[in-house]
This record gives structure tokens, sequence and C-alpha cells, in this order.
């Protein structure tokens, strides 16, 4: 059955994904934190399991300290293991049911619609907690991933859930995209290829600030 949105998700904003290993991870993301992004994501897919635990651990507590969820990309052991918010999952991952039974009822789940809708009411009857869409536009990090309109956002705000759009977004291309219906953007490369993580999150972040009636 369909789900009320999370009392976490509960705002709107920037939701900040790692871009897997890189010596200043922390710092990276301790700037993102600072320039305004409303939720985390860890997103690494190497297979260095005693790397990974240290890091979301460490991630889970800067996070804490910043009220800011921390979400596990695709692990739900990390997840329980390093006491994250919650867990993002694709369309090759766990069930939402499997998710839910590991990690508790207030756990943050997410889920990957790419850009069906018919996923999407299928993932929101399942208890999901947040909708991601995209690619919106061309992206570094999945090349290869097919591009979704924009109006695919603003049917699925019929859905209930908070709605989050990913791939190739931009200060520059971003604001049609939270126009059409995005609570969250989703962004890698624009924050963390950054040579100035801060004010590259602000950017992003003054995208939904100016916006009137948005705290």
């Amino acid at each position: 059955m369909a789900t009320l949105p999370h009392p976490r998700l509960s705002g709107k904003g920037v939701y900040a994904i790692t871009d897997g290993p890189r010596d200043d991870l922390f710092a990276a993301v301790e700037a993102a934190l600072a320039g305004g992004a409303r939720l985390l994501q860890y997103r690494d897919k190497t297979t260095d399991a005693a790397r990974r635990r240290q890091e979301a651990a460490e991630l889970a507590s800067l996070c804490a300290r910043h009220d800011v969820p921390l979400i596990i990309n695709d692990d739900v052991v990390l997840a329980k293991e390093t006491g994250a918010a919650g867990v993002h999952l694709g369309v090759q991952d766990v069930s939402i049911a499997e998710a839910r039974a590991a990690l508790g009822p207030g756990a943050i789940i997410g889920v990957s619609c790419y850009g069906s809708l018919e996923r999407a009411r299928q993932m929101r009857d399942e208890s999901a907690d947040y909708l991601g869409f995209g690619a919106m536009y061309p992206s570094t990090t999945k090349p290869h991933a097919p591009v979704t309109t924009h109006d695919v956002l603003t049917q699925a705000c019929q859905l209930g859930l908070p709605v989050v759009a990913i791939g190739g977004l931009t200060p520059d291309n971003a604001r049609p995209v939270i126009d059409a219906g995005a609570d969250y953007i989703a962004v890698v490369s624009a924050l963390f290829a950054s040579p100035d993580i801060q004010a590259a999150t602000r950017r992003f972040a003054d995208l939904f600030d100016a916006r009137p009636g948005i705290l």
C-alpha cells in the first residue's frame, strides 16, 4: 500500500552523491554539507569492503552532526552495519521489503525509477520513501543512461512521494527540472569534480532557496 512521505524528507534541495574512492572524501563531503546539501548518498562500487565500511561509518557520524540523512547506494548490509539513515535501490538490487526488514520501519528507502512511471507506482505501493528519475540530461557518471523527459517528473508528483531528479544536472540547467516537479536535485560530478565543492553546492541550493514559499 502507499505510504506517507518520510518525515526526514519533508524539505527540498540538493542530494549530493559521492563519486567513489578519493583521498579527500571526508573533506569533500564536509564541503558539500557546508554548502547546503540536504541528503548525502555514499556511492562506491569498488570491492574494498573494509575501506567502504570505515568510510560509511565516518560519513554516518559526519552527516549526523549536520542532521543530514546518509543513504548508502545499493548495499543494505553496509547501511545496517554503519547506522546509515537508509539505502538507495536500483532495479537489480534487493526488494524494498527485504531492505525494510533489515533496516527497520524508520529507514529511508529510495529507488531508481529511471523514466518509468509504472515502476514508480509499483515502488510507491511497496513503501518506497522517494522516487528517483533520470538521466535528465546526458550524464558523465552514467553515459549510456537514457534521457528522461521533464514531464515524467510532473506526472510523478501525483504519486505523493518526494521526486528526485538525477543525471547531467548543473546550476545552469537544473531550474527547469525543479520547475517540472523535482523535490531534490541529485548531483555527482557537478559537485565532487568541482574545484570548490562548497560553492558548487550552494549554487544548486540557491535554486531552491530563491523560490517563493521554500524555506
